[in-house]
Parts: structure tokens; sequence; C-alpha cells
């Protein structure tokens, strides 16, 4: 976290401006040096927050991970380690077992911090050292078709992502690769050309389109003749014909707008629209260089690109076992029939993020049921010596009640809109009766807020690989690990001063952190800067969800059993700033979630 660390010898403010966790942990590598252990074993020397408070506040097995190298037994180092460590004016740290160290952060300290953080706009949260372009892939639904259930943790995910590294200091761009040259619209065209609604493409475009696609998948199905006209379609368009392109393009911008409407509605937005039809021109050229290059080869009709033969075929991308034999899975980047495919847009994708867009990585948040196509991605991005980090972030499905894939009566994927719409239906039910807010339309306004909120909360408080129960009753509940619990913290830390009566200045210079309920909700307000950066580091943004929830459960504690307006002098001025820190932390933590807060519930 950004915060003026005031917690050196002498308590002066330092000009460096780190977290607390990070402070200690320049000490503890300082203490390493002390002990004539080399920079590299100190670099190794780490240090977190104690999983249990019972045994302080951070803690370190450095003298266990170094013990062998230093040719002494963990407990002797752990002794020389705390001898040589300056702690003094910041706690104290102790020795457990059989050599952990043990840092235990006093009062004063925490009150230190907390004068930091109402100076720091960031909250204590620090920029990267490094900072980097980075692509992030996300959402990406077709065009032609109304976004559904599947494309809901691709883009809370990736919207999520994106909000935190820029907030950390990176730059990043936010791509929405949409589909919008694929086989859908050969069968899109063919059924339009046949039996579209003019009427129903004007009132409901998506709908529309997708009643077209549905009646040519159908008729696909139960002719071959159709399915190859479909497919001449395809092929037609590919080649450039005028009437086809028309069709398509006026699919792309109805679509479009139908999808902004869903954006917009979730308060996500994109830098980039770049969809498949983007890198058309750029597809003979990367099967030409492939070829060049070797890393291609003519295999019946089509180009494919095939194993580099290394001597570990389990984790070679392009092979697969079957029978107790290894056998070739190639890459095919040109069909037969002399069609592209995905796989030959996405690696001119790679190559114009990084030719053009001058991107140091590009993360895909996808479904991880594209884990193998990633990995031959990546692979050849890599045989073609293009400089750039690649990553899949991938993540699980979400549940019905009934523990399957959610879907619908009939079958379908439930659409994203649907779900919004009862999510928001939800949160109007659960609110009867208990809202403060009276006019019609606020409350609308609150349902809306909530019931997306609700979702995304659910959504972002799971590990991404994980799946999930689709549960809307749980999701819009007051109590709970829900968007709705947090949301009511924030009123209820706001609430404090509108009651007040009074300007407000806060004091960090008179702050005084006398109970229990204090200390732990300054320590935990503390470790926001210490959560927001490792999000990014395994693409988890359930660790700052459930960090929110640990501070308004810390909040809520400390309400109960510590009085605000009714306390005085130094006392009601510290119980003041923590009500402050604790309204701007949820704010901002949530904001990184893509979720706002309202003033009133």
């Amino acid at each position: 976290m950004l915060q003026q660390s005031s917690i050196q010898s002498g308590g002066e403010h330092s000009e460096i401006q780190m977290t607390l966790l990070r402070v200690l942990q320049e000490r503890l590598r300082a203490a390493c040096m002390a002990c004539d252990l080399d920079e590299g074993d100190a670099e190794r020397a780490g240090l977190s927050q104690a999983a249990d408070l019972r045994f302080g506040d951070y803690q370190s097995n450095a003298a266990m991970v170094l013990a062998k190298r230093a040719k002494r037994s963990p407990r002797d180092l752990a002794v020389a380690l705390k001898d040589s460590i300056e702690v003094g004016d910041i706690g104290e740290v102790e020795i457990a077992g059989p050599g952990f160290l043990n840092f235990r952060v006093n009062a004063s300290t925490y009150a230190k911090c907390l004068s930091g953080l109402l100076e720091d706009p960031r909250l204590g949260v620090e920029l990267a050292e490094s900072p980097r372009r980075i692509v992030i892939d996300f959402s990406a639904p077709n065009v032609a078709k109304p976004m559904h259930v599947g494309h809901l943790r691709s883009t809370f995910i990736g919207d999520s992502l994106a909000r935190i590294g820029r907030f950390v200091g990176h730059d990043v761009i936010s791509d929405n690769h949409i589909g919008d040259w694929g086989t859908q619209f050969g069968m899109v065209i063919w059924a339009w050309k046949r039996s579209l609604d003019r009427s129903a493409l004007e009132n409901k475009p998506l709908e529309e389109l997708l009643r077209l696609y549905r009646a040519a998948s159908e008729s696909c199905a139960e002719d071959s003749r159709v399915r190859e006209e479909c497919r001449q379609e395809l092929v037609s368009l590919q080649r450039g014909d005028e009437e086809n392109l028309t069709i398509w393009q006026e699919c792309v911008d109805l679509s479009r707008r139908g999808l902004e409407v869903i954006y917009n509605r979730l308060g996500v937005s994109f830098d980039y629209w770049l969809g498949e039809s983007s890198y058309n021109e750029r597809l003979a050229n990367v099967v030409d260089d492939l070829l060049m290059s070797g890393l291609a080869r003519e295999s019946d009709g089509a180009v494919c690109v095939f194993s580099a033969e290394s001597d570990d075929p389990g984790g070679d991308p392009f092979k697969i076992q079957k029978d107790g034999n290894w056998e070739d899975k190639p890459m095919i980047v040109r069909k037969s029939d002399g069609g592209f495919n995905y796989a030959t847009t996405d690696i001119a994708t790679v190559d114009y993020r990084l030719e053009e867009l001058g991107a140091d990585a590009a993360w895909y948040v996808v479904d991880h049921r594209q884990g193998d196509h990633f990995r031959q991605l990546f692979s050849v991005a890599e045989r073609r010596g293009r400089q750039m980090d690649l990553e899949h972030i991938s993540f699980g499905t979400i549940l019905g009640k009934d523990g399957k894939p959610l879907k619908t009566r009939s079958g379908d994927l439930p659409l994203l809109s649907d779900l919004l719409d009862d999510a928001v239906k939800a949160a109007r039910q659960s609110s009867e009766g208990r809202s403060r807010v009276e006019k019609e339309e606020e409350r609308d306004a609150l349902a809306e807020l909530i019931g997306i909120s609700a979702i995304k909360f659910m959504e972002l408080s799971h590990h991404r690989t994980s799946d999930y129960i689709f549960d809307l009753d749980k999701m819009v509940s007051m109590e709970g690990d829900t968007a709705p619990y947090l949301q009511y913290s924030y009123v209820r830390c706001r609430s404090i001063f509108a009651r007040l009566g009074e300007d407000y200045t806060p004091d960090g210079a008179a702050l005084e952190l006398s109970e229990e309920r204090e200390v732990h909700l300054a320590r935990m307000l503390v470790r926001f800067g210490e959560i927001v950066p490792v999000v990014l580091e395994g693409f988890r943004p359930n660790l700052l969800a459930g960090y929110l929830l640990e501070l308004a459960r810390a909040y809520h504690s400390f309400f109960q059993a510590c009085p605000v307006l009714k306390s005085a002098g130094p006392v009601k001025n510290t119980r003041l700033v923590l009500c402050e820190l604790t309204a701007g932390v949820l704010r901002q933590g949530l904001d990184l979630l893509g979720i706002d807060v309202p003033e009133r519930m």
C-alpha cells in the first residue's frame, strides 16, 4: 500500500512510501545480510500476513528455509535473525516452534499507519515497480447471438483484472475480441435471405438474429444440402461477396448496439472491439510465414502446425495419447477448402498486439475448455520468437441448484439479460419493508444497483477455477458473504457522519488505539495495500472480495463494541477516522471489483 511510512526509528516520516509488510520484509532481509547470508538467500527470506492472529500480525519461516545453506540449526538461525532485525519502532518479534519468526505490531504503529492512509488518496496501494502494457482479452461474445450465462465469468473477471491492473499502475488495454467472422455467419446469411422478419429485426435485433441462427442450425441438422449451402455463404462472405458483406455489416452493427446495452448496464467498457474480422488481411501472410519458417506443412490439403518433437510428449500440446501411443494433434491454420479459422486469427492477433499495440503481455480470460487451444497458440508464439508474456486465465462453470451446469427449463443457456432482470427483481423483493428509500424511482435504481452488484460479487468471491451454484436468494441477502452486506457496511459507515451534526476534519496526529477491536480494524485497513497487488499474481479477484468481507466484519464488531458518537476527545476522533477510512477502503475495493456503492439503502 502507498502510505507514508512513519515507522522508522525516531518516528520520522520516511520519504519512501511502502506497506508495513514491505518495511518488515526489507528489515528481515537486512537482518539476513547481517547474519552473513548472501544476497540471494536474503531475497528468499519470505514474510507474510499471519494466518492466525494468536501468533502475531506477520510471520516468517526464513530460518527454516535458509538454515541448511547457513550450516546452522533453524532455531539458532532464528535467534540470530531475531537479534539482528530492527523492529523496536514497530513492535516485537518472537520465536515459535522450530524456528518461526512471529512479528507483533503495536497499537502506536497502527495509529501512525492510519495517519498515513488519511493522507494517501490510494489508501496504501503501491504502484507497480515495473509497470507493463497488458492487453486483457475478455467477454468476447459472438455477433448475431445474445449474451448468455457463459459470458458472465469472463466479463466480470476480465473487467476486475483490468481495473486492478490500472490501479496499480499498469497500462491496461481492454479488448473485446468479438466473434464476428465465424461459421455462424454462413448460417445467419442463409436464413436471412430466406426468412428475415425486418420488423422484428428493427424492434428486437438480437432476438431476430438468434431466431435466424437457430432456424438455420435446425435445417443443417436435418439436411446436408443446407449445411453445404451455409458453408458456401460463408465462403462467399470471406471472398468479399458484396451482398453477403452488406448483410454481415448490418448484423455486426445491430449486434454491437445490443451488446452495448448489456455492457452499459453492467458498468463494463472496452478500449477496443477488435473482432475476428479485424485480422482478415493478416491471415494469408501468417500462413505463408508459418510455411516458410518450417513450423507448418500441408497435410491432407490443409496447412497445419505440428509438434516440435520434444522429449516430453505428455507436455506437448501437439500430441495426444490414444491406445497407449502418442499421436499428432496438429493446429489447423488453413482448411482444405482454403478458408482460415479462429486459430489463424488468434496467431495474427498475437502479432498485432505485439507489433501494433506494443504489449508486454496478453491475458486471455476464457473458459477452461479452451485450454488445449491456448497451449498450442502460446507454443506457436514462442516458436516464432514472439517476446510477450501470454496467459490463459481460465475459469470454472456456473451451476444450477441441482449441481449441474446452469440452463433454462428448455435446456438452453440462460440469457444474460434475463439473469440480470431476475437479480434486480430478487433485490427489490429482498429490500421490501427494510429499505429507507421512499421514492419509487430511487428504489428501482437501488434494486438495479444491488441486483447486478450481487451477481458480480458472487462471481468474484469464488476462486475463478472453481464451480459455484447460482442462487439469487443468497446473492441478494443483506446477511452473509454478499455484495449487499458490503454495500450496507459502507452505508453504515457514512451514516455516522450524517448523524454527527457538525463539520468534521479528521486529525491524523491525534489517534489513540486503546480497544482491541479498534486495533483489529486498523490492522485490516492497513492490509488493503498488501492485498490489492497480490490479486494480479494469480489472477484472483476472490482475494480482494474475501478481504473486503473480513474488513466489513471487523467494522461491525468495532461498531458494536466501540460507541462513536457518544465518545469524546481523541477517542472520538480516532473512531471517526476508523469509520472514514473503512468507508473509503470499502468504496475503493468494491470499485476495483466493478461494484458501485449506494449512499442509502
